[in-house]
């Protein structure tokens, strides 16, 4: 039997809208994936220890603050502290254009700004992420 794609989603920071995150969760569950949701309000080191104890293989993050740049920036500065350089890190939400390049400099791997297609980021995820043992 395969092992599944295990997925933490997330919504760091003091964003309050979430039903976005928990349309793309249930997307990813349909898809075949194994999905923790986190819930609102979580620190990057609520996020880092959820990833660690829940041995994911994705970090996906749901921003639609506008504060995408220092939290995918502090989050991907923690994961290298912590070494989880195996762990990939997504974002979805509310990303210009102009900040894409910036957040792929920084460790992104994956950006599906709003209207992403689900399917579009499912071929993606499915593409790039290996299961770990």
């Amino acid at each position: 039997m395969d092992k599944k794609i295990r997925i933490l989603v997330a919504k760091p920071g003091l964003d309050g809208h979430d039903r976005g995150a928990k349309v793309v969760a249930q997307a990813l569950r349909d898809a075949g994936m194994e999905v923790i949701y986190t819930g609102l309000h979580q620190t990057i080191e609520q996020i880092i220890q959820t990833a660690i104890q829940e041995d994911v293989d994705l970090i996906g993050l749901s921003i639609m603050s506008g504060a995408h740049l220092p939290i995918c920036e502090k989050l991907t500065r923690r994961m290298k502290e912590e070494n989880l350089n195996d762990i990939l890190v997504v974002v979805g939400g509310v990303i210009p254009k102009r900040d894409i390049p910036l957040l792929q400099k920084m460790g992104i791997h994956g950006i599906f700004p709003g209207g992403t297609p689900f399917d579009e980021s499912i071929r993606w995820i499915k593409e790039n992420v290996k299961p770990r043992s």
